[in-house]
């Protein structure tokens, strides 16, 4: 799965205001759409506000009461791993940008490049 929608906005922003942002950009692109899943930041009445928005379930991935050091979180990797494939491009590397418009551009051509790629490595 690709990339499905992006919101760049100021740091003065905090991210759950920010996935009210993304959430009603994508909410009439994917009517399909069912589950979200998060980190424990984006608990409390975000869950509730995307119910009513939407209809999306909010799932939050909570790290494990008695893990001690690294664990690998169930579906947490995706987002770390989709963020590691992004660090490759030069111009997402920093903050190069001064327009939001043209970060969220830079994103999608990225997320354009790696899945239009990802077919080639396999005929191989």
């Amino acid at each position: 799965m690709g990339l499905l929608s992006v919101v760049v906005h100021s740091a003065g922003i905090q991210d759950r205001d920010g996935t009210k942002l993304v959430s009603e950009k994508a909410r009439d692109r994917f009517p399909r759409m069912k589950r979200i899943w998060a980190d424990g930041g984006y608990a409390g009445q975000l869950l509730e506000w995307l119910q009513t928005l939407s209809g999306w379930i909010l799932e939050i991935v909570k790290r494990p009461k008695d893990a001690k050091g690294f664990t690998l979180l169930p579906r947490r990797w995706v987002v770390e791993r989709t963020f590691a494939w992004f660090g490759r491009y030069w111009r997402l590397s920093k903050d190069y940008e001064y327009r939001p418009e043209t970060s969220e551009a830079t994103l999608q051509l990225a997320m354009i490049h790696i899945m239009v790629r990802r077919p080639a490595k396999n005929r191989r």
